[in-house]
């Protein structure tokens, strides 16, 4: 998500630092990279423009041509910039009473409606509530039984009317069973096309004008870029959309879609699909979504997917381990798995402050954590206990049944000493301090605490002769 962009501003801003003053010619010179990088970032050419106007005059304004640290004053007035282009946004779902709630999902076909759906019923339910998925599509072959597929994995109920045609009908009779079969919040999934034309939209008017949804959705492919701002305008100017729901944002690299919609349609972009998974629908938040832009990382949202994955009661365990200084291998290994599941090592360190440049260079592949166990694996139980018993022999030992080399295993016990002084460090830190603390940890560039590995080459079977050769060479060295 918006690499390039971020690749851009960083160069931009490293410009601008390096100078002990800055003149009206620098500041205009990078507005005008920045504009070139929006554009090709598929920005809509009028939004680019006038972010790059708005930030021009802010400068000015704020005298950071004066400045000593013109660089510094620059990127908060970019980030200010950015937020208000994308924001304010409340991601909330409000819910009525008395029930049901009824949201109505609209889109075009492909964009990812019907996964969306269920993806949102899965966030209602974690609020508590008890969401129905009702079946309007009843256009394209098997939208029927898709959805209640995806109703039946993610535990909600889901409605569809065997033969009928007549997907305003169906969302009636959909309002009216919900309450009476326990269900306080009802999911429309309707009907797409590949392209806007008067039929989905006057079948999606009589839906909305019937059944009276509380909130309207727009289901927009980000890769789409441009066409997914101008479908949200169009389908806006019909239906009174209450928000934006941009799917694929992970495969999307240049981000423009994101940055165009709430300043094209003023309609915000309330939610965003970052996976297939159907857990994969994150709240849009602009501010944490410029920190990101401009490579600052986004802390909040990291404590908050890792909430997702640590348990109360092994949190407290692991911190009176890691206070008592028994934080072992075994544990580290654990601690990475749960990380594992909190997206690939790559992006949750572009979530570190200071570290989203580096992240690409470091180069994961997503293989880490797989030579990582096989590392640990190798491992006797006293190795795993206390790593500092590890040395040359015993390296070279874990190495042979890792499949790695023996630096690949110094660096993963450095790595776990790393890892665990920071830990214990932390451990009687209040959440404000530990975040203050990885903060600082991230700028001076120490997140990457990750070894690097090199896969080892399985050499050909040796002859006896050479076996006996290395084993004079060995004992000559001992």
């Amino acid at each position: 998500m918006f690499e390039a962009l971020t690749d851009k501003f960083t160069d931009v801003f490293r410009n601008l630092s390096g100078r002990g003053r800055i003149s009206e010619k620098n500041v205009a010179d990078a507005m005008g990279e920045v504009r070139q990088a929006l554009l090709e970032a598929d920005v809509n050419y009028k939004v680019a423009r006038k972010f790059c106007d708005d930030v021009t005059a802010k400068a000015a304004g704020t005298e950071v041509i004066k400045s000593l640290h013109p660089g510094q004053l620059m990127v908060k007035i970019v980030q200010d910039e950015l937020t208000e282009l994308m924001g304010p946004v409340d991601s909330r779902i409000y819910y009525v009473s008395p029930p049901p709630t009824i949201l109505m999902m609209a889109g075009l076909q492909g964009s990812g409606k019907t996964t969306t759906c269920g993806k949102l019923a899965k966030r209602i339910i974690a609020d508590g509530h008890r969401p129905v998925l009702v079946a309007c599509d009843l256009q394209r072959p098997a939208a029927v039984e898709q959805l209640s597929v995806v109703a039946e994995q993610v535990g909600a109920a889901s409605f569809k009317i065997e033969g009928e045609t007549n997907p305003v009908k169906v969302a009636r009779k959909a309002a009216a069973w919900a309450p009476q079969n326990d269900c306080d919040v009802v999911i429309i999934d309707t009907a797409g096309r590949l392209h806007i034309d008067a039929e989905m939209m006057q079948q999606a008017e009589d839906i909305a004008s019937t059944v009276h949804p509380h909130q309207i959705y727009l289901v927009c492919d980000a890769m789409t870029g441009q066409d997914a701002v101008t479908s949200a305008k169009e389908f806006n100017e019909r239906l009174e959309l209450d928000g934006v729901i941009l799917t694929k944002f992970d495969s999307d690299a240049r981000g423009g879609a994101a940055l165009s919609v709430k300043e094209v349609t003023g309609k915000p972009i309330k939610f965003l699909g970052v996976g297939e998974k159907l857990d994969a629908l994150e709240a849009f938040h602009p501010d944490r979504m410029a920190s990101r832009i401009l490579g600052m990382g986004d802390v909040v949202s990291l404590v908050e997917k890792a909430q997702q994955q640590f348990d109360e009661d092994q949190a407290a365990k692991m911190q009176e381990k890691m206070a008592k200084g028994r934080f072992t291998l075994t544990d580290f290994m654990g601690q990475m798995k749960r990380m594992q599941k909190m997206g690939p090592m790559k992006d949750i360190l572009k979530m570190m402050p200071g570290m989203g440049s580096q992240a690409d260079a470091m180069g994961f592949d997503g293989a880490e954590f797989a030579r990582m166990e096989a590392i640990i694996n190798s491992m006797t139980p006293v190795e795993r206990e206390d790593p500092e018993v590890i040395e040359a022999s015993r390296r070279r030992r874990i190495a042979r049944g890792s499949g790695t080399e023996p630096q690949d295993v110094s660096g993963l016990v450095k790595s776990f000493n790393m890892a665990s002084g920071m830990m214990k460090q932390m451990a009687g830190m209040g959440m404000r301090d530990r975040m203050k603390f990885a903060q600082q940890m991230g700028q001076v560039g120490m997140a990457g605490g990750m070894p690097k590995f090199k896969v080892k080459q399985r050499s050909k079977r040796m002859s006896k002769k050479q076996r006996n050769k290395r084993r004079k060479k060995r004992n000559k060295r001992r």
